[in-house]
């Protein structure tokens, strides 16, 4: 009789079962759908349109059931323990599965989201006045969306406009300068650009220029960076880099960071 009576109070009920299988699927369901863009594009399904649509979908819902299904969680194992169920811890890992999943399918994509004010443009260089040239490059951008004219974009109104544009929210991309000669330059530039992963096009040590691809993780972005060291007035050098997206109006601020990150590995 007493083993009856452990064995029903230990036992878990069908609708608290129930209720943590509803987190886990909605968190997981949630995580895979926010992972089915980038798979897409990866395979070459759809485009990066297509993807988009899939976070943004899935960012105007994954905090709300990452939200509820902690919650809910947390609520079903108090429940649990206060009903003498030995299984409620077992509940609690299920359910918070399912909350952390669709929480890292709302937080991914935000960390990438740009801060106010980033302005949509998608070619940066150091010397906007005088910006570099894609030579080895330009065949691969036969069929880009993006020209490789810099400051002609649509809803730009002139090439001042998207200098004073970049000037404004990125004042430290500035032409860097070195201490060393331009052959060491160079060659710490192109250790730097294959360290990043930049599938180089071209690399001339005389004219001391780099031209390189560098595709962006989830969505599959090429996005193209041309580099020049060249000797300065004092027995130094100097260096000028431009980053350039090949499709989408706004690069959120991908182009201006990969050249920060640049010259910090320099």
């Amino acid at each position: 009789m007493n083993s009856e009576v452990v064995s029903s109070a230990t036992k878990i009920p069908f609708y608290l079962k129930a209720l943590v299988a509803l987190c886990l699927l909605a968190g997981v369901g949630i995580g895979l759908f926010a992972l089915a863009g980038p798979i897409a594009v990866w395979l070459g399904m759809a485009d990066f349109r297509v993807g988009f649509d899939y976070l943004r979908t899935v960012n105007a819902w994954a905090d709300w059931i990452a939200g509820g299904s902690f919650l809910l969680t947390v609520a079903i194992f108090v429940l649990a323990r206060k009903q003498g169920h030995s299984g409620a811890p077992k509940l609690a890992v299920l359910g918070l599965i399912g909350s952390l999943a669709a929480f890292l399918s709302w937080y991914v994509p935000e960390t990438f989201r740009p801060p106010e004010g980033t302005p949509a443009i998608h070619d940066i260089a150091t010397d906007p006045y005088n910006p570099l040239e894609y030579v080895a490059i330009a065949p691969l951008r036969a069929d880009a969306a993006n020209n490789m004219d810099y400051g002609v974009m649509p809803g730009i109104e002139s090439v001042q406009q998207h200098i004073d544009m970049q000037l404004n929210a990125y004042p430290d991309i500035v032409p860097q300068v070195f201490a060393e000669d331009s052959g060491a330059v160079f060659n710490r530039a192109l250790s730097a650009a294959e360290s990043m992963g930049w599938e180089i096009v071209a690399a001339d040590a005389e004219s001391g220029r780099i031209e390189a691809t560098d595709t962006t993780f989830w969505f599959r972005f090429k996005d193209d960076v041309v580099v020049e060291v060249s000797a300065d007035n004092n027995g130094g050098s100097m260096l000028n880099a431009r980053s350039l997206s090949r499709v989408g109006r706004s690069d959120v601020g991908k182009n201006a960071s990969r050249l920060r990150e640049f010259f910090a590995r320099l």
